[in-house]
C-alpha cells in the first residue's frame, strides 16, 4: 500500500542522484584535462631531457674532447656572435614595455551624517516628485540590491536641497581630497613627486577643471601631464588606468596619479520620466584615487603589477550609442534616460571584450576547447552551444562594476562565477550603492579586507559605460596582502558581512 504514495520515476529521466554523480565525472575530466594540456611541455621535455642525459653519462673524456674540437669557433665568428648577442639584448631590454605597478589605492568613505537610507530616500524625493514617480522609485529600491548605508552628498539631503555649481563643486572637492590624502598617507609619496594625473568624472565638468583644481591643492608640479575625462561613463576608471599605463611607457621613472568619482549634487534628475528615475535610486556618493608608477625599485612595495587593459567600444552601433543619453525631457529638465536595449547591449560589449581578452588570459586547455567547438559549428555545421571558457581558470577574483543587482545577475550567469566570485561586487552594491568608476576600487578593497589576495593572484576588473563601452583591466598580486595592516572603508565593520540580500526588500513609507 506504500507503494501508492511513492513518486514515480520515468526509467528514462534521470535522477538528481545520478545527475549529480555525471556533473562530478565531467568536472574531474575537466580538470584532469586541463592539468594535462597546461602541463604538456613539462610532460614532453622531462622524459626528452632524460634520454639526452642518459646518453651523455655514456661519454668518455675522449668523446668530449673530440665534441669540443668539432664545435669551435674561430676568433672573428665568436666576436660577431657576441657583439649581435649584445645588441639584440639591449634592442630587447630598451624597447620593451615598461612594467606599471599599482602602489596602493584608496577609496573615499563618507561622514556618518551623509548616509541615506532608503526610507530617508523616498522621504527627500517626496518634496519633487508625483505619487506614481514615487511608487515607481519605491518598487526600483526594493529590488536594486542596495542597503540601508549608502551615502548621498550634503546638497541633497539639506532641506530644501542645494545642487548650485558651488555645493556640485564642494561636493567633488570633499571626494577626491578625502582619497587623495589617504592615498598620500599610505603611499608617503610627496605630491611634486608626481608628473601624471588623470581624473574622470562623468557628468560635472566645470572650469577650471577637477583635476586643475587637484593640481592647485596639493601644488602639484608646473610640468605635470594632467588629464581631466568627462562624459565616458561608468567604465570611465579603467579608460584613465589605461591611459596612465600609456604614459607611463613614454615617461620614465613617474608616479601616475588616477582619480575616478562622479557627481550628484549638478546631476540629480528632478522630472518624473521613469526612464530617467533610475539612475537617481541606482547612484550613491563615492570616489577613489589611485597610485601608479613604472620605476623598478617601486616594485618591493607595491601591491599589484597591471598585466592588460582592453577597451571595447561600441558607440559605431546606433542603440549601443543611446542605451544611455543625457537629454531633457518633456519638461526641459535634464536626465540620463536609459533604453530597454542596455542589457542586451552590456551583453554584446562584454561578448566582444572577452573574446579579445580570452586569448591573453585564458590556458591553452580552454583556448583548445573554445576552438575546437567554433570548428565544429562554423566549418562541420554542428549543432553545438557556443563553448563559454572558464575565466576562474584565468582569475582568481572578479571586480564587476556594481552597475545595479540586474548587471550581476547576467555576468554571475554568463560567466558561470560563483557567489564567493560575486561576492565583493554585490556587497559593494549593498553598502555603497552604484559609486560609478570607483565601485571597482571599493570592491577590490572588499577583497583586501577579507584576506582572500594571496601573492600571484589575478584580478580581473570589468567595467560598463555610456558609449557604449566594456572594459578591462588585469592585475597580478605581487604580495599577499594582510588585512590587519590595510585601511580601507570597509576595515571597521568586514565581519559584518557577507550579508543575505533578499530579492525584494519592502520598504514602509507613507508621504
Amino acid at each position: 500500500m506504500m507503494n501508492h504514495h511513492m513518486p514515480k520515476t520515468s526509467e528514462n529521466e534521470p535522477t538528481k542522484t545520478s545527475s549529480f554523480a555525471l556533473s562530478v565525472r565531467l568536472k574531474y575530466v575537466k580538470l584532469g584535462y586541463h592539468y594535462l594540456v597546461s602541463n604538456a611541455l613539462y610532460l614532453i621535455v622531462f622524459p626528452l631531457l632524460s634520454v639526452i642525459l642518459t646518453h651523455l653519462s655514456t661519454f668518455t673524456v675522449e668523446d668530449f674532447i673530440l665534441l669540443s674540437r668539432n664545435l669551435r669557433f674561430s676568433y672573428v665568428t665568436l666576436c660577431l656572435l657576441s657583439t649581435s648577442t649584445a645588441f639584440l639584448a639591449t634592442f630587447y631590454f630598451m624597447s620593451r614595455p615598461r612594467k606599471v605597478y599599482l602602489v596602493d589605492f584608496a577609496c573615499y568613505k563618507p561622514e556618518k551624517d551623509q548616509m541615506v537610507s532608503k526610507e530617508l530616500f523616498l522621504k527627500v524625493s517626496g518634496k519633487f516628485f508625483t505619487e506614481e514617480s514615487l511608487q515607481f522609485q519605491k518598487k526600483i529600491l526594493e529590488r536594486s540590491g542596495l542597503g540601508e548605508m549608502t551615502y548621498g552628498p550634503k546638497g541633497l539631503i539639506k532641506d530644501p536641497p542645494d545642487h548650485s555649481l558651488k555645493e556640485a563643486r564642494k561636493e567633488s572637492e570633499t571626494v577626491m581630497f578625502g582619497a587623495i590624502d589617504e592615498l598620500l598617507a599610505k603611499t608617503g609619496v610627496n605630491p611634486r613627486d608626481i608628473g601624471i594625473l588623470v581624473v574622470n568624472c562623468s557628468l560635472f565638468n566645470p572650469t577650471p577643471s577637477l583635476s586643475a583644481t587637484i593640481v592647485n591643492r596639493y601644488k602639484l608640479r608646473g610640468n605635470i601631464f594632467s588629464y581631466n575625462l568627462g562624459g565616458m561613463g561608468c567604465s570611465a576608471g579603467i579608460i584613465s588606468i589605461d591611459l596612465a599605463k600609456q604614459l607611463l611607457q613614454v615617461h620614465r621613472n613617474s608616479y601616475a596619479l588616477v582619480v575616478s568619482t562622479e557627481n550628484l549634487t549638478y546631476n540629480w534628475y528632478f522630472g518624473n520620466n521613469r526612464s530617467m528615475l533610475v539612475t537617481n535610486c541606482l547612484f550613491r556618493l563615492g570616489g577613489a584615487a589611485i597610485l601608479l608608477s613604472n620605476k623598478s625599485w617601486d616594485r618591493r612595495r607595491s601591491k599589484y603589477e597591471l598585466v592588460h587593459t582592453l577597451r571595447t567600444h561600441k558607440g559605431a552601433d546606433d542603440k549601443s550609442y543611446n542605451c544611455a543619453f543625457e537629454e531633457e525631457d518633456e519638461t526641459n529638465k535634464v536626465g540620463i534616460k536609459l533604453s530597454k536595449d542596455l542589457m542586451p547591449v552590456a551583453g554584446e560589449a562584454l561578448k566582444a571584450n572577452i573574446t579579445t581578452l580570452g586569448p591573453l588570459v585564458l590556458p591553452l586547455s580552454e583556448q583548445l576547447l573554445f576552438f575546437a567547438t567554433l570548428l565544429a559549428r562554423k566549418v562541420l555545421k554542428k549543432k553545438l552551444k557556443p563553448y563559454i571558457p572558464d575565466f576562474k581558470l584565468a582569475f582568481e577574483h572578479f571586480c564587476i562594476h556594481a552597475g545595479g543587482r540586474g548587471v550581476l545577475d547576467v555576468l554571475e550567469k554568463n560567466l558561470d562565477l560563483t557567489e564567493w566570485h560575486m561576492e565583493p561586487s554585490r556587497m559593494t552594491l549593498y553598502r555603497f550603492g552604484n559609486t560609478s568608476s570607483s565601485s571597482l576600487w571599493y570592491e577590490l578593497a572588499y577583497t583586501e579586507a577579507k584576506g582572500r589576495i594571496k601573492k600571484r593572484d589575478r584580478v580581473w576588473q570589468i567595467g560598463f559605460g555610456s558609449g557604449f563601452k566594456c572594459n578591462s583591466a588585469v592585475w597580478r598580486a605581487l604580495k599577499t596582502i594582510d588585512p590587519a595592516k590595510e585601511k580601507n572603508p570597509w576595515m571597521d565593520e568586514i565581519d559584518k558581512f557577507p550579508v543575505q540580500v533578499p530579492l525584494v526588500a519592502s520598504i514602509t513609507y507613507k508621504n
